[in-house]
């Protein structure tokens, strides 16, 4: 029986379905997981997504032919079954879950099984086959628990503002910023924000999600303000002009490639937080194992490792080519 998901130079193609999932090429008909640009691309006749994801995607692609799904509610088209499950990585992220002629496929998108209170949580679906990324698909990849993690970011703040200067972390503007805004203790001080973050904090708010009150960084003169500040920018930013007001201030970069040993010194960052809206090693095997599926599909990031851990544990494993990229690779200013 031919395969529910195929590879074509388009994307990831359904075939019976007559519809991609994430394609990196125009297309009439494209399905997609969530809104960071490697997923989300301009060009296509028509989108489908979440419904939660509908404000951070039309403030990313602007005015597209859309359609949304509710988390769970089931279409049939062409005779394919299509259903959209939350993956936990970013707001409206999906897993979109397909059934034909008996058989379930799942893709993935990009996820996460850790909790993060800015998005509805991964939830497993089982199926026959499973499509999956694997960003950081190492053994070396293992995250803290965020409490853990955001005392650290809170210390670091606390004493720069103690010591007059601003706290100024590099994070990815859209789901990092945001997950970063509603785990930091906000009494510490102002939280100041670049532009190209803030119009996604208020798709975010609009979808109701909590975050601390935010201010543009090029609204605020005060300097006394400014060096107690915490500052969410892109990484592009730190060592642009548009950081020298904040004068003399200490940088950091929230990522997963923080774990790497020389990752911060390469980018000249104070300090580095291991912090990942990816599934590290342990989320990767637990979210596979959870579908039930005999045969995994892996999309992007360190698939050979993964392919080949998988097949040793008696699955059947293979790796589609994307054009796919990962948080690191993510246009800084827009992602």
């Amino acid at each position: 029986m031919a395969d529910l998901v195929v590879q074509r130079p388009e994307g990831l193609y359904c075939p019976p379905g007559d519809f991609y999932i994430d394609p990196w090429r125009p297309v009439e008909r494209a399905v997609i997981t969530h809104a960071h640009a490697d997923h989300a691309r301009p060009g296509h006749r028509h989108y489908l997504a979440a419904a939660a994801g509908e404000g951070v995607l039309r403030q990313r692609l602007g005015d597209i032919a859309l359609q949304t799904l509710p988390y769970g509610e089931r279409i049939v088209h062409h005779g394919v079954e299509l259903s959209l499950h939350p993956a936990g990585h970013v707001l409206g992220s999906a897993q979109v879950r397909l059934a034909h002629a008996g058989r379930v496929w799942v893709a993935s998108g990009d996820y996460k099984v850790a909790p993060d209170p800015t998005c509805a949580p991964f939830e497993p679906q089982r199926c026959d086959v499973f499509i999956t990324e694997s960003t950081f698909g190492l053994p070396i990849y293992r995250w803290r628990a965020d409490a853990e993690l955001f005392a650290e970011v809170d210390a670091w703040w606390q004493a720069n503002a103690e010591a007059g200067r601003a706290s100024v972390l590099a994070c990815y503007s859209f789901g990092k910023a945001q997950r970063i805004l509603a785990g930091v203790n906000a009494a510490i001080g102002p939280i100041l924000v670049h532009g190209a973050v803030e119009p996604l904090n208020a798709a975010y708010r609009a979808a109701g999600v909590a975050l601390p009150a935010t201010a543009l960084a090029t609204e605020v003169a005060d300097r006394a303000l400014l060096r107690r500040a915490l500052v969410l920018c892109p990484p592009s930013a730190v060592a642009s002009p548009w950081a020298r007001r904040f004068g003399e201030f200490s940088s950091a970069f929230a990522s997963g490639w923080m774990q790497l040993r020389g990752a911060r010194r390469r980018g000249g960052y104070d300090r580095g937080f291991v912090l990942s809206d990816h599934a590290d090693w342990p989320g990767l095997l637990q979210a596979i194992g959870a579908t039930g599926a005999g045969r995994v599909i892996v999309t992007h990031g360190s698939t050979a490792a993964l392919v080949r851990y998988l097949t040793e544990q008696g699955l059947q494993a293979g790796a589609f080519r994307t054009e796919y990229g990962d948080d690191a690779l993510e246009p800084e200013g827009a992602a």
